[in-house]
């Protein structure tokens, strides 16, 4: 197992904000950078930047360098190189290897319509199968399962049985890595301590954790942010084509970040220059204060 960056320490806190380049910064990912920024910096910590950038067929051209752009705009200035995640791929497969060899993932020649025919989850059919991984899809091998976890602002999570207990993909059939692989072994590697993120991916967490424990690997903590969506179960997303933030309201659109999750910023700030409320946010985050719920409906 590679180990954590030398960075990590026990005492320090590094969290992350981890975008996917599939198009530019919108007020649903604004309040997900805002919140772990936040986070990280009340907490005098690490805040780490990452470009998930492993699914090209989503991915739009110069995203990523239009993210990063946005965030220096907003203030949210990140420590340490930014990291993509399509450069690690060497690290991805011995990490494969190394579960290959203990006998923790195997190939799998099921395609989603057979799946869909048995109910929409993968029953191990090709466990025992030993097929040649050659143009297959590679699943993690899961025995026992995450049935629930503890987040610091949804409280105890439960996961239905037959999700906790599914051998999930790990390497696509087309060669790219799974998401939930690729998230996992970075947290790892760059010893992220609590990861802050929206909640639309609360479930997949606990398939990170399971992995996580199978590589021996510290565990981080968990705040899964509430979703600004339009109405109840339509998030804010560039798949529903969300707009970009405006590089020209800065402040007012930070400090209704700010009040979306909770944090009460005096109204005077809203014409106080981005860095003088940055400061205030700092100061005064608090996670208590910010909604326990997975969805707010934007007014």
């Amino acid at each position: 197992m590679i180990p954590p960056s030398k960075d990590s320490s026990a005492h320090h806190y590094i969290g992350r904000f981890a975008p996917s380049p599939s198009g530019p910064l919108h007020f649903g990912s604004l309040i997900a950078a805002l919140g772990s920024y936040l986070q990280a910096k009340s907490q005098q910590g690490s805040w780490l930047v990452r470009i998930e950038d492993i699914d090209p067929p989503r991915e739009v051209a110069g995203a990523d360098q239009a993210i990063l752009r946005s965030l220096e705009q907003y203030g949210l200035h990140w420590d340490q190189e930014v990291r993509y995640q399509s450069q690690q791929s060497d690290y991805y497969e011995d990490v494969i290897a190394e579960l290959k060899q203990r006998g923790l993932c195997y190939a799998c020649q099921c395609t989603r319509a057979q799946i869909k025919q048995q109910g929409g989850l993968y029953l191990g059919h090709c466990r025992q199968l030993g097929l040649d991984p050659q143009d297959r899809a590679i699943r993690l091998q899961v025995d026992k399962g995450v049935s629930a976890f503890i987040d610091k602002l949804q409280g105890e999570v439960s996961i239905p049985h037959n999700m906790a207990t599914e051998d999930f993909i790990i390497k696509r059939k087309d060669g790219l890595f799974a998401y939930n692989l690729a998230v996992t072994l970075d947290d790892i590697q760059q010893g992220i301590t609590e990861v802050v993120r929206g909640a639309d991916l609360l479930l997949p967490t606990a398939r990170q954790i399971g992995l996580m424990q199978q590589l021996k690997a510290p565990v981080p903590d968990y705040v899964h942010l509430p979703l600004a969506v339009t109405e109840p179960g339509f998030k804010l997303s560039k798949q529903n084509h969300a707009p970009a933030i405006s590089d020209l309201d800065v402040t007012l659109t930070t400090w209704q970040a700010l009040a979306f999750l909770g944090q009460q910023p005096p109204p005077e700030l809203q014409s106080s220059g981005q860095q003088t409320l940055l400061n205030w946010a700092v100061d005064h985050w608090s996670l208590d204060k910010v909604a326990h719920q997975e969805e707010i409906i934007l007014s």
